[in-house]
């Protein structure tokens, strides 16, 4: 008997051909989606998940608290914190200070290159899982001057990976002792590095970071096997007063394994989103696209029931139940399914590399795991089950008498419940171009913001080796090029400004009030090199000897001050003196999804970490080759390496980026799935009523009119489709505005374009089949059988 329904269900698929391409190509293109979402997902939840002890993994996270601004959370802590938590908490085991984020020049014989690593604590490779080729980890960075390598590394400096033992200088001055080599650090760490150095030699350079006062370095800790995060999240919340009596700072602990996804925090402790938003999303998409695709299959296959009524009520005639033909009929639906899913794994292949570098991945499709396999069996096997069900039960309920005399008629509940499928296809296709329509206006919004300083042709260097006391002579140089227009140096990049304080006074400041200032040190020209406008007064001038001890405020500091006059303001800025000579206008610190921070500048050009250049327009290449030359010049012992402000916007919202094209895709691919089940409604009603407009046509009626009839009832299912969806889209595009500070309006235009893209396309789908039966000859649709 299966190999009966199987020679049938091969017969039919064979003889409608074009039916059958369209069942499979749908449910393929669905399955295809959902293949690299589960992909996707998988790759973003698997981040930190291969260390050992991620169960007992956490980091310090701290709540600052300021009268004057909202909560800050970070996971910036005191150097101290490491060494102290372990001695003062039994329930903490390890704990481990890491300093990561540094570029540092490597040279061996003839190689010099820089690379990217941390300094940690000598418990780095205690708690956390990076497997050792070569070494001890558990000594790898007890010695001062040593460092542990990345497999890479070793390759790049010794084409040998046994290097232990060997020394390699560091910025050009100090020898490092190699102490061990690590295989290269997963794709899916948080953390990523190619090295690593004791931190303690970083403390030895940096004695701020001994201060209780001082926040920097990250800390890491390995709670005790019977320890709860309950227990010693209330033991650890007021711990820094115990170190400073006058702390503002409170601190939590949270789960490594869940520090990826869940990086956004509000109101102090409470996770607030992160990428989890953008994994619980595309697991909805893909879960959306799977359904249009099953509700496209029973559209497709209950339009063409009228052609399978007389083989049902044969088998019925000749002793068929209904069980025997719900079996049929699922086994069809499960062979179409298995054809489909071959057809997605092929096509997911095909399109991984560009999903891949669409999404900034390494994603492969691994054949071979057994969680897999299940997945998409899992996959395939609920689609079957989903697409078949409705037809099969459909098919089955056919009365043999009135098929075989040609009296079979479809209620209204039957084609009420298709129209109703072909709706919620066209809800959730809105709903998603609509998002994608949201998602692309605030992309365009925030590149097109006028965020407050000119971005465009600001290179930058870092300023390194021997550039830091050539700073002053170089800029010198640099500003006899006509190429160059401005020059100017900061400790920080203007896009990003992360010191801050709370040690600033002014007149009549509150006794408890508690606001937290960025601070940025600068050189002469910062404004004008940076395009930032002034409301107010002046720049540091060196016509004045005193301004190493004045200070330029911007509008949100002066008004969080509440001086209504500020210039001339004495105030006094850690511990330092002096007046207000400038305001300047707000201009964006950070990113959009943060609010405007009130900022003071100071001039301390020896802090300065940066060199700014501004080039002349159209004269980019022959700027950045001065540049070059005279960086070289000062810093010969270093390769060359700059960065431009406005590549460093776009990198900030990388993420919006790439999840507004991939909702634009999704999007299309939705809308293409549910034509393709409005094709098969179209089919089923035309297959209905092809006596009737033959009818119709012997009275007169043109080919116009009948396109029309037969047009404005689908319309009016979209139209109906889009008056439910743009509510539901509006709520939820809302909800994801509200993750930036700075956002767009969802316009009128948006849900209008999404509504009339959608009722031009199922216009153009519909209107194959209606013109089709409106040409064809009524004495073909009228012959009797």
């Amino acid at each position: 008997m299966l190999t009966n329904y199987l020679k049938i269900a091969l017969r039919n698929l064979l003889r409608h051909k074009v039916f059958s391409f369209i069942n499979i190509s749908g449910l393929a293109l669905g399955m295809t989606c959902s293949i690299l979402i589960m992909l996707w997902v998988q790759d973003e939840r698997s981040f930190n998940q291969f260390h050992t002890n991620i169960d007992r993994l956490y980091r310090v996270m701290e709540v600052q608290h300021y009268g004057g601004n909202e909560d800050f959370t970070l996971d910036a802590t005191p150097g101290p914190l490491g060494e102290n938590l372990p001695k003062d908490i039994p329930e903490i085991a390890q704990a481990v200070t890491i300093n990561p984020g540094f570029n540092l020049l490597f040279t061996h014989e003839n190689k010099a290159l820089k690379q990217n690593g941390t300094y940690a604590g000598p418990d780095f490779f205690r708690l956390f899982s990076f497997h050792f080729i070569q070494g001890n980890p558990q000594t790898a960075l007890m010695q001062p001057r040593s460092v542990a390598i990345s497999q890479t590394m070793a390759q790049q400096y010794f084409r040998t990976t046994n290097v232990a033992g060997k020394t390699i200088k560091v910025n050009n001055k100090e020898t490092y002792q190699i102490t061990g080599v690590f295989k290269d650090v997963p794709k899916n760490s948080s953390l990523q590095f190619d090295w690593v150095m004791p931190f303690t030699d970083f403390a030895k350079e940096n004695d701020w970071v001994k201060d209780w006062g001082n926040n920097g370095p990250k800390t890491y800790v390995l709670l005790q096997p019977t320890a709860t995060l309950a227990q010693v999240n209330p033991k650890i919340e007021r711990y820094l007063t115990t170190k400073q009596k006058d702390s503002n700072i409170d601190l939590f602990l949270q789960p490594v394994k869940d520090m990826y996804l869940h990086g956004n925090f509000k109101s102090g402790k409470v996770p607030a989103g992160g990428r989890i938003e953008y994994v619980r999303l595309f697991s909805i998409v893909a879960i959306f696209i799977l359904v249009i695709a099953c509700i496209n299959f029973m559209n497709l296959a209950t339009a063409r029931s009228a052609r399978r009524a007389k083989e049902v009520g044969v088998r019925k005639v000749i002793g068929a139940g209904k069980r025997e033909l719900i079996g049929q009929f699922i086994g069809e639906s499960m062979l179409i399914t298995l054809l489909a899913i071959v057809f997605s794994l092929a096509l997911a292949q095909l399109l991984l590399p560009v999903f891949n570098q669409l999404t900034g991945k390494f994603i492969s499709i691994p054949y071979s795991s057994p969680l897999f396999i299940l997945a998409v069996a899992g996959i395939a096997l609920v689609t079957g089950l989903l697409s078949g069900s409705y037809p099969a039960m459909f098919l089955s309920s056919f009365e043999p008498v009135k098929v075989l005399k040609g009296t079979l008629r479809f209620s209204n509940r039957v084609v009420w419940f298709r129209k109703g499928l072909v709706v919620f296809q066209f809800i959730l296709s809105s709903v998603l171009i609509v998002s994608a329509l949201v998602v692309y206006s605030q992309v365009q919004y925030i590149r097109s913001k006028n965020i407050g300083l000119n971005r465009e042709n600001v290179a930058y260097l870092y300023l390194e080796g021997e550039l830091k006391e050539h700073a002053s002579t170089l800029k010198t140089d640099l500003l006899q090029s006509p190429d160059i227009k401005q020059v100017t140096i900061s400790n920080q990049n203007p896009l990003t400004i992360g010191s801050s304080t709370g040690n600033v006074q002014w007149p009549g400041k509150a006794p408890k009030a508690d606001v937290l200032f960025s601070v940025v040190a600068t050189e002469y020209d910062y404004l004008r090199t940076m395009g930032i406008q002034l409301k107010a007064g002046r720049d540091f001038s060196r016509e004045f000897g005193t301004d190493t001890s004045n200070f330029v405020v911007n509008e949100e500091a002066a008004r969080l001050m509440n001086l209504p006059e500020p210039l001339g303001q004495k105030i006094q800025v850690m511990g330092v003196d002096g007046h207000i000579v400038g305001v300047m206008k707000d201009f964006h610190s950070s990113s959009l999804h943060n609010a405007m921070q009130p900022l003071i500048m100071i001039l301390a050009p020896k802090y300065a970490d940066y060199l700014f250049v501004r080039l002349a327009a159209g004269r980019t290449s022959a700027g950045l080759a001065q540049l070059e030359k005279l960086a070289k010049q000062y810093n010969p012992g270093y390769p060359f390496e700059y960065h431009f402000l406005d590549e460093d916007f776009e990198q900030m919202y990388r993420s919006e980026a790439i999840i507004g094209r991939l909702a634009y895709y999704f999007a299309f691919l939705a809308i293409f799935i549910s034509c393709l089940g409005l094709f098969g409604l179209a089919l089923f009603t035309a297959e209905q009523r092809t006596k009737e407009i033959g009818i119709r046509k012997v009275l007169g009626a043109s080919v116009l009119n009948i396109t029309g009839m037969l047009s404005k009832d689908f319309l009016k299912l979209v139209l109906l489709a889009n008056i439910i969806a743009w509510p539901l889209a509006a709520y939820a595009m809302n909800n994801w505005l509200q993750n930036f500070q700075y956002k767009t309006d969802l316009a009128w235009w948006i849900f209008a374009l999404a509504g009339g893209a959608t009722l031009l396309i199922a216009l153009f789908t519909v209107s194959y089949h209606a013109i089709r039966t409106a040409i064809t000859n009524p004495v073909t649709s009228l012959r009797s059988e």
